[in-house]
């Protein structure tokens, strides 16, 4: 057996070598009526402030219709849930953040906006400024009466954040840096009061960074961006030309910009993650009463097999993504509150659980993104020639959630990071992969165990799927290890099959655990549908690792090792068989007869 540890003894990835209990994961089923409350606000808002004026945000000339609604979101307090209450926000913990952060994300190019303010606009602050720099800016961001943005892209560094060439140089009285460089895609550049922005001192290695105010002299922007989606949001070119910037706006301490980037954007992924799952619940609103109001042959397209099938898909897919992203959001904030127990001041233990949880940020950044995609696309093939039109939904969300897939660092850095975080945790010995890896590789040779186990519960024979889908991963993680050793790094392909694996693993495993835990709660009868969700999901993810291993495997072995490797992999991944068509089907009528996404 797996052995399971308490809620805030697990460290990030650990998932693949340790048994998570249902009893251990929060579910949103959870939240309590306060939370309940400040998502409905915030839907209220969307419904209210958002929705009827789509088309105006998206055709406007200028930034002052988004600013006027970031005013009108800071009077009801959804600018300043991440903020400390001494600093005028509420000092909401992290799922709830997340909460505001699913709702608003239904909110199109609003919702860019927002959480480029609230997040990486503020948080730099949030967690690295000095009680000065806390004091003057924190109230203006929280109440909206300041807007917040992030100055790190550069036209020869996206990815490769810490190849930037903007340049800070110390005036000879030692009063100011003065900035010279250029940034692009910073989103609120137009309006916003405050800028986060990241230069090297001088001939620094590495970046630092800046709080620059919009009235300082020697900043100046193009014209708006013509973009493919999200047009309402004003995204813009920045330059600073001898930009004087007072040496106490220096944000924390020198060449730790690189550092705040990165964890600044741990936050933004999973946050972006559990946005795009609020953004496909609305499409699948959309979707599911089209789905009942168009007819074909007398009858309602609801009602034919193949978009009952791609409803249902639409449905598990975003049911899944939901929680495995509030599953990382609560070990978050689990590990928050050790830490702050330990004696940890508040903003260095949300730093160190994110830092600690990266892994997972990832993970929930790729999948929700690529939910929200898969969502989008198979909207407009609900909607058929109408979902071609501008003048139908489908138009907009899907030109709006390409951007996702790039936002906070491609997908497929992301993917590589996961599994580089992985293995860097285990040669530092903070993670033991190479163990279970090396007891894979030996059970491999070894004769199957036909014997059942004698467990007894809920899911026993799904768990173990579950259990037999982390071999895989380790012996294909294992394997590659051994055979490219430093060199992996440039097997980005094999990479990117692993951290597939890895997903498809945690996701999978997620959905299991909220839906055995909502059993308990609330009885087998209850949750029939969320049961079906889940093992759906389970099969489906059980051909992506699948066809992942095998992708990576073949990759890389030859002869007797591929053709051993290839049999692991048949044996741990199989499942038994379940009529899919009926379990999609099921999914898909509770909806339609509701009108809405109803999990």
């Amino acid at each position: 057996m797996i052995a399971t540890e308490p809620k805030a003894s697990l460290k990030g990835g650990e998932f693949l070598i340790k048994e998570t209990q249902a009893a251990q994961v929060f579910i949103p089923e959870e939240f309590t009526e306060e939370q309940q409350m400040i998502a409905a606000t915030c839907r209220e808002f969307l419904e209210r402030e958002i929705w009827p004026r789509l088309n105006e945000i998206d055709n406007a000339k200028s930034p002052e219709l988004i600013s006027s609604l970031m005013d009108k979101a800071g009077e009801l307090g959804i600018l300043g849930t991440s903020v400390p209450e001494e600093y005028g926000g509420f000092g909401t913990n992290f799922n709830t953040s997340m909460l505001v952060a699913e709702v608003t994300g239904a909110g199109h190019s609003f919702s860019v906006a927002l959480s480029a303010h609230t997040g990486i606009g503020t948080l730099p602050i949030v967690y690295y400024g000095n009680e000065e720099q806390k004091a003057k800016y924190l109230p203006k961001l929280a109440s909206g009466e300041w807007k917040a943005a992030y100055c790190l892209t550069e036209p020869d560094s996206g990815s490769d954040a810490n190849s930037g060439k903007t340049k800070a140089t110390l005036t000879e009285d030692g009063k100011h840096y003065v900035l010279n460089g250029q940034k692009m895609w910073i989103t609120n550049g137009g309006f916003a009061d405050v800028y986060i922005v990241f230069a090297k001192i001088d001939a620094d290695k590495n970046l630092s960074a800046f709080i620059v105010e919009r009235g300082y002299e020697g900043i100046a922007m193009n014209e708006p961006e013509h973009k493919m989606g999200i047009k309402g949001s004003d995204t813009r070119q920045i330059f600073f030309n001898d930009c004087k910037v007072p040496v106490e706006n220096l944000l924390s301490s020198r060449e730790n910009g690189f550092k705040i980037a990165v964890n600044i954007l741990n936050i933004g992924r999973i946050k972006l993650g559990i946005a795009a799952v609020g953004g496909s619940k609305e499409v699948i609103n959309h979707a599911v009463r089209y789905s009942n109001e168009r007819k074909q042959f007398k009858t309602a397209i609801s009602q034919f097999g193949a978009i009952k099938h791609k409803l249902a898909e639409m449905a598990l897919k975003v049911y899944a993504s939901e929680t495995a992203s509030y599953r990382a959001g609560q070990n978050i904030d689990d590990l928050i509150e050790d830490l702050k127990g330990q004696g940890m001041d508040d903003a260095s233990a949300k730093l160190k659980a994110l830092e600690q949880f990266s892994i997972e940020c990832a993970i929930m950044k790729v999948h929700g993104s690529e939910v929200l995609d898969y969502v989008v696309d198979e909207g407009v093939q609900v909607y058929g020639g109408m979902g071609y039109s501008a003048d139908a939904p489908m138009d907009r969300s899907y030109r709006d959630a390409r951007i996702n897939r790039i936002f906070e660092g491609t997908n497929e850095i992301n993917r590589m990071l996961v599994v580089d975080m992985l293995l860097k945790r285990a040669m530092k010995g903070e993670l033991d992969l190479m163990g279970p890896a090396m007891a894979v590789a030996k059970e491999i040779m070894s004769i199957p165990d036909f014997n059942s186990d004698e467990e007894e519960g809920i899911f026993v024979a799904e768990k173990k799927v579950i259990r037999n889908l982390k071999k895989a991963a380790l012996m294909v993680s294992g394997a590659a290890v051994q055979k490219f050793m430093m060199n992996l790094s440039n097997e980005q392909e094999i990479l990117m099959n692993v951290a597939d694996m890895a997903i498809e693993i945690y996701v999978a495993e997620s959905v299991l655990l909220r839906v055995e835990k909502l059993i308990g709660i609330q009885g087998e009868e209850a949750v029939a549908l969320q049961k079906q969700m889940a093992l759906v999901y389970l099969h489906e993810a059980v051909e992506k690792v699948n066809n992942a291993g095998r992708a990576a495997i073949t990759s890389f072995a030859e002869g007797d090792e591929l053709r051993g490797m290839l049999m692991g992999l048949k044996r741990f991944t199989k499942i038994e068989p379940m009529n899919l068509k009926d379990a999609r089907r099921q999914i898909a009528d509770a909806m339609i007869a509701e009108n809405k996404y109803i999990f």
